[in-house]
Parts: structure tokens; sequence; C-alpha cells
């Protein structure tokens, strides 16, 4: 039996809503013996199973049903729930509602409000379950629009391991728990697949959420059902379970677009994973092998060096570098990247005289070609008119050509990063990289197995990081740990609730 007690109203003007589980759907994941392509149309999801064939049988395709038109674009802020009871016991709570916030919990709830307190929401859906309904509460504090409470933004449903110690989990139930450890998506408990249903459960939420007469929204929810809203968002399966981390109080943002012809709006990752403390920190797998992706902190495309706001944020970056023990710098061959590149170098090589180290630090620097794109966007600039902005899904309007060669050589580079970060010498081993937003975009593509149809599904600012982690090593599948965080550029930081894309 799950235990979910009905919360009180939030605020007077709250609206409880209970909602029926969610039809099925079929989410079954890819055999993990194939190796596997994904590629991407509008509103599908097509998995490949060791075949370039266009003709795919009923088993090698699945499809999510569309998202509802939008008449205005529409931007969705995701954020967990404070630190629990439970989660500082580690104990598994799933849907169980008997932990509540922490001291700790409150402070980073109050630490999110801060980060959210001159944005504008509309309207705020929430987790009935107590230490998502109190972290709801300290964020939306004294605004006057309405709290929705919806029972399917609840935690995974985790059946007969919820209230276990981890510990007793293993000792329980032996290999179930190992097969939820290692193979989430297949996972069975008391007859559930508790992923799977996850993910039905997600996607029913968004359409409610998208249907609502509003155009900024906050959702305040729990790590495994966020994962699932930002997978389904963009068209990912349950074998992306635990790939999109969340950490408490962690925010995540999507921007959804109309589409010119109707039909699913254009959904875009804006940010992952946004903590009210430094990047990366959260619990989970710990890591010895790290890639943090630097976008340059000019707002130039062209190859000229950095203007002042560009210098200032590539201080901000490398003193957010500091505490993390960079081995090797690779950066672009452009100015701006270079720049950049030595900044950080600079702080870490100074790190004993800055109180972060007691001996100073050597870092390797290098450039790669193949992180070079700058060149290659001015290709298609063909009439001498600017290169638009960096708005979520900017990549779109780039011709076939481009992308292509974008793809193709990012997979390289994606490869040479591998190699540099798999060095045996070195028993952690941190690299940063240094390029242009366009670039990481596609290697984050890389990292996740997809292709270059989902380029537009991400979005990078300049002077932003991300941060991937191997807690298998470089050969195993890695976990991205944060996209496009900005916080440490504060006053230069771009807003959560930054104006949505304009419906033309």
């Amino acid at each position: 039996m799950l235990s979910v007690t009905p919360p009180l109203l939030l605020h007077k003007n709250s609206t409880l809503f209970f909602f029926p589980p969610s039809l099925p759907i079929r989410t079954t994941p890819p055999n993990p013996s194939n190796p596997l392509r994904i590629s991407r149309c509008s509103s599908a999801l097509q998995e490949v199973h060791g075949s370039s064939s266009d003709q795919l049988g009923p088993d090698e395709l699945y499809t999510s049903s569309p998202f509802p038109a939008l008449k205005a674009a529409k931007r969705v802020v995701l954020v967990r729930h404070g630190q629990s009871t439970w989660n500082e016991e580690g104990r598994i709570q799933g849907s169980s509602n008997f932990s509540v916030l922490t001291k700790k919990g409150e402070a980073q709830a109050q630490t999110s409000r801060q980060m959210l307190i001159g944005d504008t929401f509309d309207v705020c859906f929430a987790s009935p379950l107590a230490r998502s309904k109190r972290t709801a509460e300290i964020i939306w504090d004294t605004r006057k629009e309405e709290i929705i409470m919806d029972f399917d933004l609840r935690e995974i449903d985790l059946y007969s391991f919820q209230g276990l110690l981890k510990q007793e989990g293993k000792q329980k139930f032996g290999a179930a728990f190992q097969k939820w450890q290692q193979d989430a998506p297949n996972f069975c408990i008391d007859g559930h697949y508790p992923v799977r249903e996850l993910w039905a459960r997600a996607r029913s939420c968004w359409t409610r959420i998208l249907l609502h007469e509003s155009r900024s929204v906050l959702v305040v929810a729990h790590n495994a059902v966020n994962q699932a809203l930002l997978a389904t968002a963009i068209g990912l399966g349950t074998e992306y379970f635990r790939t999109l981390v969340q950490s408490n109080c962690g925010v995540s943002v999507l921007d959804f677009t109309p589409h010119a012809e109707g039909g699913s709006p254009y959904i875009c990752l804006n940010r992952l994973n946004q903590t009210p403390i430094e990047a990366g920190s959260s619990g989970g797998r710990k890591t010895s092998k790290r890639i943090i992706l630097v976008c340059h902190g000019s707002t130039q495309m062209s190859a000229e060096p950095m203007d002042m706001l560009g210098v200032i944020k590539a201080q901000k970056i490398a003193e957010l570098l500091l505490d993390l023990k960079v081995n090797s710098i690779v950066s672009s061959p452009k100015e701006a990247c270079v720049e950049t590149a030595v900044a950080i170098s600079r702080v870490q090589e100074a790190a004993d005289c800055l109180g972060a180290d007691s001996a100073p630090r050597y870092v390797e620097m290098k450039q790669m070609e193949n992180l070079d794109f700058e060149n290659i966007l001015q290709k298609s600039n063909k009439n001498g008119t600017e290169i638009p902005p960096l708005h979520p899904g900017w990549l779109n309007g780039f011709e076939d050509r481009i992308v292509e060669t974008l793809w193709d050589q990012s997979e390289k580079a994606w490869q040479s990063l591998l190699k540099e970060v798999a060095d045996e010498t070195a028993p952690e081993k941190v690299v940063v990289a240094v390029s242009h937003p366009a670039l990481h975009i596609a290697l984050l593509g890389h990292c996740l197995g997809l292709t270059k149809e989902w380029l537009g599904s991400f979005h990078l600012d300049a002077g932003s990081i991300s941060i991937i982690d191997f807690p298998d090593g470089p050969s195993g599948k890695g976990v991205i740990r944060c996209i496009n965080y900005t916080a440490h550029l504060g006053r230069w930081s771009v807003p959560i609730t930054t104006s949505t894309v304009d419906d033309k």
C-alpha cells in the first residue's frame, strides 16, 4: 500500500487536485546487449537497435503522444525539495509521506526562494508530500497566485522498498535491490515496474501543466519524478533514469515554444540542476573522473578577444572552479577560449596563496582544433548579417550542412576528451574543455548517445558551465550533473525566468 497523506491546502486560494492513475503507455527500454542509436523527429522517439535501416518493426519504435499545442511561449521551472529527514538517514523514501525537511533542507529552500525572489510565476504545481509541500510553501512565500497540488507529482512508487535503509534493502531483497541499482527500467517489485510507471505518470502531468493558462510555471516535486518530467519533455526513454541529476533544491528550466503550424511545441532544456550551492555538489554516486564544459564568456561570435564582460565572466568561472583540482584544460584555439582557459589556469596554480590548497598546482594546457567551431558558424553567415543570439533552440536555424559539420567535428572532440579523462596515471582526473556554446551542446548530445536532431533541445549561455561525471569510468555512461550553470556570474547571470521566446 502506498502511504500518501493528503496535505492541507497551502494557500487560501490553493486547489487540491487528485487525479486517477495514468493510463499505461509502452515504455519498454532497449535491449542493453544491442548498440543503441537514438534519432529524433518532432514528437517521437525512435530506438534503433544495431541497424541503419529506416524500416522499423513494432518492437523497435515507441512514440509518445503529442504535447498540446500552445498559443504562447511557456517556461516551466522545476525544483526538487530540500534535504529531508530520510535523505539524511539514507532511507528509501519513494512516495511515502513520513519524512519532513531537516534544518538544512529548510535553509536550502530559503536559498532557492532568494534565487527566485525576483522572478515572476503565474502558478505553482506541487507534489502533496510533506517535504515537497513545505519546500513549495517556502519558495512561494507571499505570492498571491494559486498553488495546485497534483498527486501525480509524488515521488516514484517503490512499494516494499519504502522505509528501508539502503543497507536493509540489500540484505532483505538481494538480487532485486541489485536490479534496482543497476537496471532500474527493468526493475520489478510487488508486480510493478516503478520507473516505467513513473515515465507514464510524468507524461500525463505535462498535459495538465501545458494546458494551464499561464506563461511561467513553477513545479516543486522530487528527484525521480523531476528526472522523468525532464526526460519525457525532450523525448528520452526510461533508460535515461539517473542520467539527469536532481540535487536537493536544484533548479531546472524547460522552454516550450509554439510551433508555427500548430501541434506539439518546440521544447528546449534551458538549464539543469542549478543548485543554491556550488555547481555539481550533490548526493549520489561518487566519481573520480569528470569533464567540465566551459563556455567562453564573450557574447561575440567572432574570433576577436573577449570584451570586458567576457573577461569578468572568465574570472568568475575561474573562482568557481578553484576548489576543484583541475588536471588539464583543453580549449579551442580561438582567442576568447584561450583567454578563458588562461584565467582558469592562473587561479588554479595560485590555489596555495588563495587558501584553497597547501601547495601550488600544475595544470596542463593544450589546444584542440576540433573544439573550434566559430569559423564553421561564420560560413553560414553569407550575407554578412549578424549571427542569431543565443536564445533557446537557436541551432535549429542553421543549414543542414553546418549542423552536420558541427556534429561530426564534435564527435572527434568528444572521443579526444574521453581519452584525456581516462588517463590511468591519475587516479582522479578533472578535465576542463573551453569552447563555444554550440560545440558544447553537441558534446552533451554525444554523451547522451543522441543524434544531431537533438541539438535544438539544449541551450547554453556564454560563461556557463556544464558538468559530466563518470562514476563507472570513461568507458561507462556519463551522468550529467548540471547544464548551463550560471549562478557564479552573480549580477551577470541570466535570470531563471527571463522572458520566454516570443511566439511568432
